[in-house]
């Protein structure tokens, strides 16, 4: 715990969060108000969540910023306090009485826990330093026998982009060279081309207005500038453990592109204009050419669809006959029992099972004697209240991500039973609104693994008695 007297900045001020809390004890119910109430929250620099239920806009017209001023004014002192402390959010909680006297909790950031969703509970434990999920370190399975596509024309796609960008600066050997020894790898003859008649620099269409938007109807997609190409490695994709761990690489043997986070030989040149980013790709799947263009989804954690069979392609806007593979019809690396999905545990269980995932259930609890053994399974997420006997859990020698419900983390850390295979971990915190013992849990398993905890501040002051 902090001494507030050790943190001069005035996000650790009690006045500097009094109007909030004045919010939040004036939009409680008239009984809550009248007595002791706890609240929690988080407010960050761009966003924030607190507990109270806003005013209703009138019928006849949408709600407006007006209809939140008074919200926005309490949250402006927090949020500029943030600034000036260089911090990015800070979750809370507050007991106030119906005197008005208030302990404020602030819980400080540590650099083992990744932020929250929103909430006030922790996020991710990251265990181990710099650990990252397993398909993060995928790299792509050889492919002897890739080659070019037939279309793939290089000598056509310059030509036809001449005629097309016809005042465009290109780019000089010397440039082409310098981006190769950037990237650390040789750009393929069809991007060479491309970049021979456009390096696709801002400087070079000052004044002339219309110069991007006809480079994007002459390539196919917004074009970076030789400057900008780089390389889509999985460090490129970053994402949450909570997400990133219940990913899986699979590449079906009639796929096209191979279902990576990221490759080495994904070299990115453009933009769809919604965020989505187009590449080369030099590491195809079973069924791909060397060179073809792939698109990678920016709401997407892993894979690739593919876009065109070559570059030339795109440019000539010939539209590829092949797909991006089945998936064929065999078990899934990544199983979801729940009552919706699989019925059972057993029902997922096959030698290839990485990422197990129980949720919402209505019958009795489930044993993990079915996954105890497999030689893959490395996540394990269970919706509170789903397992049987949670200390199975010291069985499965293989996990690097766990998310638990308090009670079952209760159970492991009672029992001395948490894995020790565990690079990072998480707590479902559904329905909680006390942060404080999640924090305490979030602690405990940090402790063990000898990394920062959360840290916290203690306020007091006084918020003046409810208003009747």
């Amino acid at each position: 715990m902090v001494d507030q007297r050790s943190c001069p900045s005035s996000l650790h001020d009690f006045a500097t969060w009094k109007p909030v809390l004045r919010l939040l004890r004036g939009g409680a119910e008239a009984e809550q108000a009248a007595s002791a109430m706890r609240v929690a929250g988080r407010i960050g620099r761009g966003s924030w969540s607190l507990p109270r239920q806003r005013r209703l806009p009138r019928s006849d017209r949408a709600a407006l910023a007006e209809d939140m001023q008074e919200e926005m004014r309490a949250v402006e002192r927090v949020r500029s306090a943030l600034v000036d402390a260089g911090v990015d959010d800070v979750p809370f909680t507050a007991e106030m009485s119906p005197t008005g006297k208030t302990r404020l909790r602030l819980f400080g950031s540590s650099p083992a826990v990744e932020p929250g969703l929103g909430d006030p509970h922790p996020g991710s434990l990251v265990l181990v330093e710099g650990a990252v999920p397993r398909p993060w370190l995928r790299l792509p399975d050889p492919v002897p026998g890739a080659v070019p596509a037939p279309s793939a024309d290089p000598a056509l796609l310059g030509r036809t982009l001449h005629e097309r960008l016809p005042d465009a600066i290109g780019a000089t050997e010397a440039e082409i060279a310098a981006a190769e020894t950037r990237l650390g790898v040789a750009l393929p003859e069809e991007l060479k081309a491309l970049y021979r008649v456009t390096r696709s620099r801002w400087e070079d269409r000052v004044g002339d207005h219309t110069a991007a938007e006809r480079e994007c109807r002459a390539v196919g997609c917004e074009l970076f500038a030789l400057d900008d190409l780089y390389i889509a490695e999985a460090s490129s994709r970053h994402c949450l453990w909570k997400f990133a761990a219940m990913e899986a690489v699979v590449t079906p043997p009639d796929a096209a592109v191979q279902g990576l986070v990221g490759s080495p030989g994904w070299i990115v040149f453009g933009d769809n204009g919604g965020g989505d980013r187009l590449a080369v790709d030099l590491t195809p799947g079973p069924r791909g050419h060397t060179g073809q263009i792939i698109i990678l989804g920016h709401e997407e954690n892993i894979g690739a669809c593919l876009v065109a069979d070559s570059l030339t392609d795109l440019v000539m806007r010939r539209s590829g006959e092949r797909g991006d593979g089945s998936g064929g019809d065999g078990p899934s690396a990544v199983a979801h029992v729940n009552i919706r999905s699989l019925p059972s545990i057993e029902a997922a269980v096959h030698p290839g099972l990485e990422v197990l995932s129980i949720g919402v259930w209505e019958d009795e609890p489930l044993s993990l004697a079915p996954v105890t053994g497999l030689p893959r399974l490395r996540t394990l997420a269970a919706y509170p209240g789903t397992l049987a006997d949670p200390l199975e859990i010291a069985g499965l020698t293989t996990l690097e991500f766990l998310e638990l419900g308090p009670e079952e983390w209760r159970i492991l850390l009672d029992a001395g039973a948490v894995p020790r295979s565990l690079s990072a971990a998480a707590i479902t915190a559904h329905g909680i609104q006390d942060p404080l013992p999640i924090v305490g849990i979030a602690n405990e398993l940090l402790a063990l693994w000898d990394r920062p905890r959360i840290t916290q501040t203690v306020l007091e002051g006084d918020v003046g008695p409810a208003q009747r």
